[in-house]
């Protein structure tokens, strides 16, 4: 696979990201191509992205994986570079990318390391780092996964590691946490009774308990600061609140 050059469309799914979607785009000067695919954003979102020349598309909520997967086929290209709203390119990474371009890929798909800011600070422990994912990949050999929630690209082939990372920029504060978990959550549950699975005691008090353990004290979320406890209580909760959803969504609850 080496040695050929090859084009990359960026491909982006949004739905009301105008706070987001310019610094996204204005790092992707590496791509040939830009491609928003929207959800009926209410707000500025496409003016911006078509103001700093991305090609928009509208499409109706599909679900996550399905959502990326309908982007990817749009492309002019087959390779992908698949990023959220809330997401950037480092120029270390950037430069990586532009080395693929050039030089050839000699893999199907890469992995790229995630760095995440939360409530302003870089956390670089509690499991969050470095969350590497799936995504530059060939739409030919690669798709994205998941019906609910945590979607992932699966690649049939080989897959490559790149170093540099790519920035994540979560919440600013913990009310905006507290309002996208309820989104996250309710998918999450949906995903738990699709499985079949009960929900018993330990789900709903023992496993909260061990995610704070494991986020704050394991996986050294104490060297985060106080973002680090607030990251381990949220970890918490969000495990609680998904399986009290799905308690009370199984087909068998009495109320």
């Amino acid at each position: 696979m080496s040695g050929m050059a090859i084009k990359i469309t960026a491909t982006i799914i949004t739905a009301n990201e105008e706070r987001n979607i310019a610094r996204v785009i204005e790092s992707l000067r590496c791509c040939d191509e830009i491609l928003v695919l929207d959800s009926g954003s209410i707000d500025r979102t496409v003016e911006i992205a078509t103001n700093l020349g991305a090609r928009v598309v509208e499409a109706s909520w599909q679900g996550y994986a399905a959502q990326k997967n309908i982007a990817a086929g749009l492309a002019t290209y087959d390779w992908i570079l698949s990023l959220d709203a809330d997401e950037s390119l480092s120029e270390a990474l950037e430069a990586e990318i532009w080395h693929i371009k050039k030089s050839g890929p000699e893999f199907d798909g890469y992995t790229v390391p995630r760095l995440a800011q939360y409530l302003g600070r870089w956390i670089l422990h509690s499991g969050w780092h470095p969350d590497r994912k799936v995504r530059l990949f060939d739409r030919r050999k690669a798709k994205w996964v998941g019906p609910f929630v945590h979607e992932s690209v699966s690649v049939d082939g080989t897959v490559g590691h790149l170093k540099s990372n790519l920035l994540h920029f979560t919440c600013d504060s913990l009310s905006e946490h507290l309002r996208t978990m309820d989104g996250y959550t309710t998918l999450a549950a949906q995903e738990i009774v699709s499985r079949g699975k009960e929900i018993g005691f330990s789900q709903l008090l023992l496993e909260p308990l061990w995610t704070f353990f494991r986020t704050y004290f394991l996986k050294l979320g104490f060297l985060d600061g106080v973002e680090g406890l607030a990251i381990a209580y949220m970890a918490a909760i969000y495990n609680f609140v998904k399986y009290a959803k799905a308690r009370d969504m199984s087909p068998g609850r009495k109320c």
